[in-house]
């Protein structure tokens, strides 16, 4: 009987997971796209070496948002696809 009153009831368990789960995933997608806009400015001023160090660090990122869900498996396809056109179009 001792440990009933420290349980919290499943639903506001289910409020703080969310919550901390939304925080993890916005930071996760800030940083994303905060490094797509610097390998799309690379890209833009041409510095072929920094694009490609960049573009290997784009699409693990990517990798890692499919993974964890933040944004859909044919998505990040997709932005993969683009950012592969984009470096072989500086060449």
């Amino acid at each position: 009987m001792a440990n009933e009153k420290k349980k919290l009831p499943s639903p506001q368990k289910r409020v703080i997971t969310s919550k901390t789960k939304n925080l993890r995933n916005r930071m996760f997608k800030s940083a994303f796209k905060t490094l797509i806009k610097k390998f799309e400015s690379t890209v833009a001023s041409g510095d072929k070496e920094a694009a490609t160090a960049l573009y290997a660090l784009v699409v693990k990122k990517t990798d890692q948002a499919a993974a964890k869900g933040i944004i859909h498996t044919n998505n990040a396809a997709r932005k993969k696809s683009r950012f592969t056109t984009m470096l072989n179009a500086m060449a």
